[in-house]
This record gives structure tokens, C-alpha cells and sequence, in this order.
């Protein structure tokens, strides 16, 4: 028999005749989707085809730049607990989301990207906006594959939602050829519930979990650190119970804020080069760490040689690869947050504290004196301190708040001084430390709870990366309260230039353009505070605006960002002034 005269396979009983393009769409569809941000272009024209018809069922979010978009998608997932999804073409837009690829591995963010790749034929002959996209991004995906059939697009993007958003998240990227794109062939679809050799969630140690709750029973200066992991396991609940039963103090890391309310007795305050002295001196006096689902970076630890060498280690963290890979632990749970802090709260003892926790309150009776007070309260200052900006955002800002910042010093300050009053409440670049971050993040996490506020924080540097995400605001309508705190310098690059480069200004003064004018020409309200005395008043109004809003502030040009952990020394040698 020819191949012509082969009878056609049986088709599934749900299956249907579509285009790839279509394909993409029904699948997004299939798992939940509903928001996509992207840019359309040549090689992925076929899909945005296929989109237009399904533009009452999928909201589609149009931004400036392939950049915005996979950080709008981060924004998306980061307050949601959803996979982001964004589209870009093949050559520069599959390139340009490169970076934001990098951000979302490093913090463990959910992401299915798709890209438009050129017709498979043109594969290797440097075509017109080719690039090897799978070869550029495999480092900075946790999966990627490359599509060139039609027929293989809905187990394709099954299996990326599942690895997306499956033990420890991470992006994965499709790179769909053209061709593949327009093909007809039987559509159905299965979502992916597993994949061979991948096993997302090990099954927590009953006998380890006993290990750590006789080490929690012991200790007499016990110390919680708690990371992004909490609130990726939505262990919240289970951290504060183990926390209140043992009357544990927690710190944490830059993504794990608001994994714990800034006022619950128990919260002292953020780990970190930049973070609270008390967490910081703390840890070389702590007779038992508990880290939950953080990974012991550099910028927590300082010196490894130096840091809690007196304490017993349990580290709980659903990869296996973060054990023992920065510190040591004594007791290893490998498993999910959630079920190894419900297990501990159940194993621990009633304790009690107090001496250790005053402590904690010692300290921090002495950052205030040394920096709080300053930050929050200038009394001689001719010019307004980022401290107090966040100070009158605390009294002004609703309860749900969502605070996005970018890299920098306001980074620092903002992260010190909100309020965080609801989980899920903080989105900020924290291993990559990526300039350009919080305003298209801002946009995505807008675009995900509609209803929260939505306060982006933003330096004068990180602003101008991403400036044209304005007009993504100006498209969309979304109520994003901009707040620039313009000191006309690369802060943190010139803070360090000045304390341990003598002064050497190099390259860090910026001249800056009308912010005011340029977010006017967007069609976005603003205004500009100079003077303390308006501060408070025009904050107000920006916060209680309906509207999106644009507020440039301008700050002390030299303010530095203290307490300070310098590079090389270990935390306890951390710096009040």
C-alpha cells in the first residue's frame, strides 16, 4: 500500500481540525489563562492571527518592548500564584526577553513564553530574524524546547505549564516555527500531571522533621529566616504557627517580605547587606537557624567563613541542589514548605522567648537612634529623605498595598520601611537585581489583582530602562501609582564609590529629563514634589487618584542607604553609619 493509500489515524473524540496558530490559543486556554502580555511581529503573526479571534476570551496586554512584557508577566505571576504568560517574536523580540528569563530563574518565577521562530526549512541558514533561541536561553530556563510540527503544540505547552509552576517554579519557553504555525492538524488537549524522571514534590522525612522539632526544643536562641519559598508553597499560615507555638523571632529575605506582617511582634526585620541590624548581628549569636525556602545567598550570608558558625542548621527547601550548597545544614528536610512547617508546628514545644527576643528589640532600639529616626524623621535635612516618602505612603496607602520596586537604593528603603500588611505584597528584582524591573512589573501585577493598589517605587536610573512601558499605562487604563525618587545619581553605585572608592564619582550623575512632562505626553497625571512641606498633601492625593499617577520626588543627591553589610565582611560587622 502507498503512503497515500494509508487510512487516516482515528481521531480522539474531542479532537478538531485547527492551525497551530489556533492550537497555542485553545491550549493557553485550557490551562486557565487569561491575561498575556506581548509584542507582535513577523514570526509570530500567525498566533496574534489566531488571537484576534478570541479577543472577548483572552486579554491581551500590548507593551512598548519584549522586556516590559516578560517583566509584566513576572509582575503577573509574583501577586497571583499563576504562570505568567507573554509572546515576542523570533531574532531581537525572543532576544530581548533574555534578561527577564535570567530574573525569573533566579527567583523561582512561573513564566510560559512563547516565541514566533522562522519556518523550519530556514532553520540554520541565518534567515531574517533568526536566532538560536533555544541554544541563548537554555541557561536561563528551567525547559525549552523548540515546535516544528503542528500536531506537537498542545503536549508542548501542557508539559511547560506543568514544569512552569510545578515544584521549584521557573520560565520555560516554546520557540514555535512559522510553518508549524499555519499547519492544520487534530487538536486535543491532556494536561500534563506528570513527567519521567521529574519528581516535583519529595515526600517530606518524618524521621528528619523529628531531628529539626528536638533542635527547635533545645534552643535557646533560635532564629527563623524566611524566604521567596514561603510564599511560593503558601506556607504563611505555617510559618507563624511554628513561629508563635515556639516563640521563634523571623527575619527575611528580600523576596521572602511580607511572608510575615511587618507589625506581628515576631517579625525583626529584613536579612541582608542593606537589611536591619538586628537580624543581621543576631545570626552570629542564634543558637539554631531555621532557613525556609531561601538559598543562602551571598548578600544574606556575607563571609561563609564567619556566618553562624555557632548555630545548628535546618534547612527546609523543596531543591535538593540549595542543600548544603552555601551552608551546611544539620538537619535537611527536602520538601515542600507548607508541609514541613505544619509538621514542626505539631512537633514543637510551647516555648517561651524573652530574653533572646529582647535582644532583637535592644538592637533595634539602637538602628532607630542610628538610622530609623533620621530616615523617617529629618530634622535638619534641607532636602526630603526617601524614609520619609515611605513614611507618608505607609499613612496614606490602602490595606491590600502591593509595593514594586526596582534595584537600587530605593530598593533598600522601600523594602525597610513599607508596610506590609498582606502576603504577597512585595515584587522586586532580588537575584538578578534587574534595573528596568518595577514599572512593567507594576503593570503586570495591576493587570493580575485589579482591585489592590498598586504602589511602583522607582529610582531615576531604573525608571528611564523601561520609560516607554508609559504608554502600556496610557493604552490600558490600569491605576498604577508611579513614584519616582529621583536623586539625580546611580545611587547605590555612587553610595559605594564614595565609601570605598574615595569619592571617585565615576560616571553615576545623571542629568535627567522632565519626568512630569514626559509621563504628560503619555496622557498619565503628574506632578513633582521639591519642598517637604507639599509632601504629604500631593502623596495623599496621588495615592486616592483613581487614576494612574506619575509623583517625582526629589531626595537628597548624597543620602547613603544604611545599616550596611560592606562587600567582604561578615554580618555582624554590619554598619550603622
Amino acid at each position: 500500500m502507498s503512503t497515500k493509500e494509508k487510512p487516516a489515524p482515528a481521531l480522539p473524540d474531542n479532537a478538531k481540525i485547527v492551525s497551530g496558530a489556533e492550537a497555542v490559543i485553545l491550549s493557553l486556554m485550557a490551562e486557565g489563562t487569561e491575561t498575556i502580555f506581548g509584542y507582535p511581529g513577523g514570526a509570530i503573526m500567525p498566533i496574534y492571527d489566531a488571537l484576534y479571534d478570541y479577543a472577548d476570551q483572552l486579554n491581551h496586554i500590548l507593551v512598548r518592548h519584549e522586556q516590559g512584557a516578560i517583566h509584566a508577566a513576572q509582575g503577573f505571576a509574583r501577586v497571583t500564584g499563576k504562570v505568567g504568560v507573554c509572546f515576542a517574536t523570533s531574532g531581537p523580540g525572543a532576544t530581548n526577553l533574555v534578561t527577564g528569563l535570567a530574573d525569573a530563574k533566579a527567583d523561582s518565577t512561573p513564566l510560559v513564553c512563547i516565541t514566533g521562530q522562522v519556518a523550519a526549512p530556514l532553520l540554520g541558514t541565518d534567515a531574517f530574524q533568526e536566532a538560536d533561541v533555544i541554544s541563548i536561553t537554555t541557561p536561563v530556563t528551567k525547559w525549552n524546547i523548540q515546535v516544528t510540527d503542528a500536531a506537537d503544540i498542545p503536549a508542548a505547552i501542557s508539559k511547560a505549564f506543568y514544569l512552569a509552576q510545578s515544584g521549584r517554579p521557573g520560565p520555560v519557553l516554546l520557540d514555535i516555527t512559522k510553518d508549524a504555525q499555519f499547519t492544520k492538524a487534530p487538536f486535543s488537549y491532556e494536561r500534563c500531571t506528570e513527567v519521567k524522571h521529574y519528581a516535583p514534590k519529595p515526600p517530606l522525612s518524618i524521621a528528619a522533621a523529628e531531628q529539626a522539632a528536638d533542635l527547635i526544643n533545645s534552643a535557646k536562641k533560635p532564629l527563623i529566616l524566611a524566604g521567596q519559598g514561603v510564599h511560593l508553597a503558601g506556607a504563611h499560615e505555617e510559618l507563624l504557627a511554628l513561629a508563635e507555638k515556639a516563640d521563634i523571632p523571623v527575619a527575611t529575605t528580600l523576596l521572602g517580605l511580607s511572608a510575615i506582617p511587618s507589625e506581628h511582634p515576631l517579625n525583626v526585620g529584613l536579612l541582608g547587606m542593606h537589611g536591619n541590624y538586628a537580624p543581621n548581628v543576631k545570626t552570629n549569636e542564634a543558637d539554631l537557624i531555621i532557613a525556609v525556602g531561601m538559598r543562602f545567598d551571598d548578600r544574606v550570608t556575607g563571609r561563609t567563613d564567619t556566618y553562624a558558625k555557632q548555630a545548628k542548621v535546618i534547612h527546609i527547601d523543596l531543591d535538593p541542589a540549595e542543600i548544603n550548597k552555601i551552608i551546611r545544614a544539620d538537619v535537611a528536610l527536602v520538601a515542600d514548605a507548607r508541609e514541613a512547617l505544619a509538621a514542626l508546628s505539631v512537633l514543637a514545644e510551647e516555648n517561651e522567648h524573652r530574653e533572646w527576643l529582647q535582644e532583637f528589640q535592644v538592637c533595634m532600639e539602637k538602628e532607630y537612634e542610628k538610622v530609623v529616626r533620621h530616615d523617617l524623621f529629618p530634622a535638619d535635612e534641607k532636602m526630603i529623605t526617601m524614609g520619609e516618602v515611605l513614611r507618608f505612603i505607609n499613612e496614606t496607602a490602602e490595606a491590600d498595598s502591593i509595593l514594586v520596586t526596582d534595584v537600587g537604593q530605593h530598593q533598600m528603603v522601600a523594602s525597610r520601611y513599607f508596610n506590609y500588611r498582606r502576603r504577597n505584597s512585595n515584587v522586586t528584582s532580588g537575584g538578578l537585581g534587574t534595573m528596568g524591573f518595577a514599572l512593567p512589573a507594576a503593570i503586570g501585577a495591576k493587570a493580575g489583582r485589579p482591585e489592590a493598589q498598586v504602589i511602583a517605587v522607582i529610582g531615576d536610573g531604573g525608571f528611564q530602562m523601561n520609560i516607554q512601558e508609559l504608554g502600556t499605562i496610557m493604552q490600558t487604563g490600569l491605576a498604577v501609582k508611579v513614584i519616582i525618587l529621583n536623586n539625580n545619581y546611580l545611587g547605590m553605585v555612587r553610595q559605594w564609590q564614595q565609601l570605598f572608592f574615595e569619592k571617585r564619582y565615576s560616571f553615576v550623575e545623571m542629568e535627567n529629563p522632565d519626568f512630569v512632562k514626559i509621563a504628560q505626553g503619555y496622557g498619565i497625571r503628574a506632578r513633582k514634589v521639591e519642598r517637604r512641606e507639599e509632601l504629604q498633601a500631593i502623596l495623599e492625593a496621588v495615592l486616592e487618584s483613581p487614576h494612574a499617577e506619575v509623583l517625582e520626588v526629589l531626595v537628597g543627591k548624597e543620602d547613603n542607604v544604611f545599616p550596611m553589610v560592606p562587600t567582604g565582611a561578615c554580618v555582624s560587622e554590619i554598619r550603622l553609619e
